[in-house]
C-alpha cells in the first residue's frame, strides 16, 4: 500500500488516514488507489468491526490536487467514474460503520468523503466547505445528492453557489456531522467511538446500515420489504440467540459476527 494512505488496526477498530499533508492530502492517482485499497482491506478483514476515516496534517482535505492536472486520455469524467467512484462507493456499501473524523477542513471532494461516511465528528475549529464556483466547476464525489438530501434545494444550493464555510457546531446543528471534539482529541475520540460500536453486534450493524442507505433512495413498501427480510435473517443468526440469551441473564453479551 502507498504510503500516502496509512493503516492500521486497534483491537477490532480500522484507521484509515489520508497522508499528503504537505499537499492538505488533496488526492492525487496515488492516494485514490491507495484509499481503495485500505477501504477494501478493512472491509474484508473480519477482525475488523468499524473503520475511522481521517487524515494526518492541519486539515482532512482540501479536495482534488488541482496542481496534479487530468489524465488527458481519461479525462475528468473517467477520473470521477473510475478513481473516485469505487472508495465512495465502498464506504457505503462495507457492511462496518465508517466514521470520518475532519480536523482543520473537508473542502471539494474531500467534502464528498467527510459526508460519504455514515458517521461524522469533527474538531471544533474544523469547517467544511463546497468552493467549487470560485474555479467554475460543480461540486462531486456525490456531494449534490448528500448536500440536497440533508439539507434541501434551496439551503443546499445557498451553501454551494456562495461556497459558504460551514462551521462543525453549524454542521451538527444541520445534521451534516454528528457531534464535535476538541481538536487535539479528535483522533481518540473518532476512535473511542468506533471502539464501542465495535462491541455491538455486527450482523445487526450492517443490516441497519444496508437498511438506512436503502431507505434514503426506496420508497416505504420497498424499504418495508427489505426491513422484514433482513429480520428474518438475523432472527435465525447465532448473534441474535446469544443477545435474547444474554438480555434474560442480565449480562453483556458476546457478539461473534455469526
Amino acid at each position: 500500500m502507498s504510503d500516502t494512505v496509512l493503516y492500521e488496526q486497534q483491537d477490532a477498530v480500522a484507521i484509515v488516514s489520508l497522508n499528503r499533508p504537505d499537499a492538505l492530502n488533496g488526492f492525487n492517482t496515488e492516494m485514490r488507489a491507495a484509499l481503495l485499497e485500505a477501504l477494501e482491506k478493512a472491509s474484508a478483514d473480519t477482525a475488523v468491526r468499524a473503520v475511522v476515516l481521517r487524515a494526518e496534517g492541519r486539515c482532512f482535505s482540501a479536495g482534488a490536487d488541482l496542481k496534479a492536472g487530468f489524465d488527458a486520455e481519461r479525462g475528468v469524467e473517467g477520473q470521477l467514474q473510475d478513481e473516485y467512484r469505487p472508495s465512495l462507493e465502498m464506504i457505503a456499501t462495507m457492511p462496518k460503520p465508517v466514521i470520518a473524523a475532519v480536523g482543520g477542513f473537508a473542502a471539494g471532494i474531500g467534502l464528498s468523503y467527510a459526508l460519504q461516511a455514515d458517521l461524522l465528528v469533527m474538531a471544533e475549529d474544523a469547517f467544511l466547505l463546497s468552493p467549487f464556483t470560485t474555479i467554475s466547476l460543480v461540486p462531486d464525489g456525490g456531494a449534490n445528492w448528500m448536500l440536497v438530501r440533508e439539507l434541501g434545494y434551496r439551503r443546499a444550493f445557498a451553501l454551494s453557489a456562495e461556497s459558504e464555510r460551514i462551521p462543525a457546531t453549524r454542521c451538527v446543528e444541520l445534521g451534516l456531522a454528528n457531534r464535535t471534539a476538541p481538536a487535539e482529541s479528535l483522533r481518540d475520540e473518532a476512535v473511542t467511538w468506533a471502539a464501542d460500536l465495535a462491541t455491538r453486534a455486527p450482523l445487526s450493524l450492517a443490516a441497519t446500515k444496508k437498511a438506512m442507505r436503502f431507505a434514503a433512495d426506496h420508497e416505504w413498501g420497498a424499504s418495508y420489504d427489505l426491513e422484514a427480510s433482513l429480520q428474518a435473517e438475523l432472527l435465525a443468526s447465532e448473534d441474535a440467540q446469544e443477545g435474547v440469551a444474554a438480555f434474560f441473564e442480565k449480562r453483556a453479551p458476546e457478539f461473534k459476527g455469526r
